[in-house]
């Protein structure tokens, strides 16, 4: 068993759709002391590539949010997008969210380029 296997069963076995715990708290399932990386943001980071914990929570399908290293608190929300895949239909709407973001006062409706000004979209052609 590896180091951090016994926090994925940990949470393998909640039913709950958030989970707050301290950093003391998963020492105590560890049995082990977490490393000094634990004080660092990128350490909790949901990125599967980052650590072999993160894929431990990842695979156990929740993902870390509301990280607050100075008082050692996290919280642990289940990742609905790994779980619906289990059997579950998911709806095409709203699947490119998050993945672009628009800055603040741009106006998507809005005719852009030069050829808009001129017409030329119509197929008009420049006069």
């Amino acid at each position: 068993m590896g180091k951090y296997e016994p926090l994925g069963e940990f949470l393998r076995s909640q039913r709950l759709e958030r989970i707050s715990m301290t950093f003391s708290e998963i020492e105590r399932i560890l049995k082990a002391k977490l490393p000094d990386s634990k004080k660092h943001r990128a350490w909790w980071s949901n990125n599967p590539n980052n650590n072999v914990m993160t894929r431990e929570w990842l695979d156990a399908g929740y993902e870390t949010e509301s990280v607050d290293i100075a008082s050692g608190k996290l919280v642990f929300r289940r990742n609905k997008k790994q779980n619906a895949g289990k059997g579950a239909r998911l709806s095409i709407f709203g699947c490119m969210k998050d993945l672009f973001t628009l800055a603040p006062g741009y106006d998507p409706t809005s005719p852009t380029g030069e050829d808009w000004l001129k017409g030329d979209i119509l197929g008009q052609g420049r006069k």
